[in-house]
């Protein structure tokens, strides 16, 4: 609308009337609100055959994307302890997080501050922000309960197992009777005599501290080969792969609540790319979302692998990731006659789901992928990985930050 207004001002005569002037801008912007796309580029032949390219590509994309990690977890090169791994989920983490904050959170503040909406209150308040703060909050009590609820569950299956690990070790028992404090418990065990999950955790880190060496001994350089001289004859590993025992709760946890926000946010894209008409917008989206979910696919895969899911339960996950953006893509097709973008539903709908995406995303790609790993002991351990993933996370993130001119 600043465009037409400086237009009008430019070519109105100067004793033309102020409220008359107002009147003509607010009656273009209602006819451009309530009439369809309407531009140059428009051909809804063409538009409808890149529409069917763009289902293919983007399915293509994401069973190949998803399917890498899943597939290829036995294989030395693609094992999720793998350097090779954490590089190339650092770099789709970095696409994940652009996503969010450029293409995600930019859309939905668009949509809400949209000339089409009234002026009150949507211009009112910077909702967009709202939303995404909101929801980012809401990913943390999400990601919170359910950890507790997996914990609690992967607690009370096999209390035996863990009990016996703490105390079976001969080697052991002069370290635990030395951790027992002045009540005759250890450190960590419950009144009645039963150590909780919390309270084993705090065991482990209670025990790991009792030895002052060099945080990096005994990591693993490659899968399945120690470094010779740092293994410990105590019973228990100092590495970092037995840092956290509740590592596979929170790659269930966070696998999927990724999958939640991949999702969501896929209907909108697919919705947006199927109702348009104009093939000058499609073109350049078949691409960028072909990028977009095949790494997407990538990081997602990866969660889902790590959390060492049924075959059953991963393709399930895999499938219904795959096929959620060509879906909005057809649901799109099918009501483009008669759907409206520039409508204030419509705009309103599109402008909180996309800014909930965006704060579910931020939060996962931030918290939950990379702190998760660039935070980790294996990376402090290893400064050749950490140059490699932080590179490739910037890659990641600027490379899909970049597409944001054409899509």
């Amino acid at each position: 609308m600043s465009f037409l207004q400086d237009l009008w001002l430019f070519l109105a005569p100067p004793d033309f009337p102020h409220k008359l002037s107002d009147s003509f801008l607010q009656s273009m912007a209602t006819s451009a609100c309530d009439a369809a796309e309407s531009d140059s580029c428009r051909d809804d032949a063409a538009a409808l055959n890149l529409k069917f390219v763009a289902i293919a590509s983007i399915l293509l994309a994401g069973v190949i994307g998803i399917a890498i990690p899943l597939v290829g977890k036995n294989r030395r090169v693609l094992r999720t302890d793998g350097s090779v791994f954490v590089g190339a989920k650092a770099f789709a983490a970095g696409v994940i997080l652009a996503t969010g904050f450029v293409h995600m959170l930019s859309g939905g503040s668009a949509a809400l501050n949209s000339p089409c909406l009234p002026e009150f209150p949507w211009s009112k308040f910077p909702f967009s922000g709202f939303f995404a703060m909101m929801a980012s909050l809401a990913t943390l009590l999400v990601d919170f309960v359910g950890t507790q609820y997996y914990e609690r569950k992967q607690g009370l299956a096999r209390p035996t197992e863990d009990q016996v690990r703490v105390g079976s070790d001969d080697s052991e028992s002069g370290i635990v009777s030395a951790q027992k404090d002045s009540n005759g418990t250890i450190f960590g065990e419950e009144e009645g005599g039963g150590m909780h999950i919390v309270g084993m955790h705090a065991h482990a880190a209670h025990h790991r501290h009792s030895h002052p060496q060099d945080a990096c001994d005994g990591h693993v350089t490659e899968p399945g080969h120690v470094d010779s001289g740092h293994a410990h004859g105590h019973g228990h590993s100092h590495g970092f792969g037995d840092d956290d025992e509740d590592t596979g709760v929170r790659h269930v946890v966070v696998s999927q609540i990724l999958e939640l926000g991949i999702v969501s946010h896929s209907v909108i894209i697919g919705l947006s790319l199927g109702v348009s008409q104009s093939p000058c917008t499609i073109r350049p989206l078949v691409a960028a979302l072909s990028f977009h979910q095949f790494f997407e696919g990538f990081a997602l895969g990866g969660c889902i692998s790590q959390a060492q899911f049924r075959n059953r339960s991963a393709a399930i996950m895999a499938c219904f990731f795959a096929i959620t953006t060509p879906l909005g893509i057809g649901v799109g097709i099918g009501i483009s006659s008669s759907y409206n973008p520039n409508s204030a539903g419509a705009l309103v709908t599109e402008g909180i789901l996309d800014s909930m995406s965006a704060g579910i995303l931020v939060y996962m790609a931030l918290v939950d992928l990379i702190a998760a790993d660039f935070l980790s002991k294996r990376m402090s351990c290893n400064f050749r990985l950490q140059i490699l993933s932080y590179c490739l996370l910037f890659l990641g993130a600027g490379s899909m930050s970049l597409l944001a001119i054409w899509a």
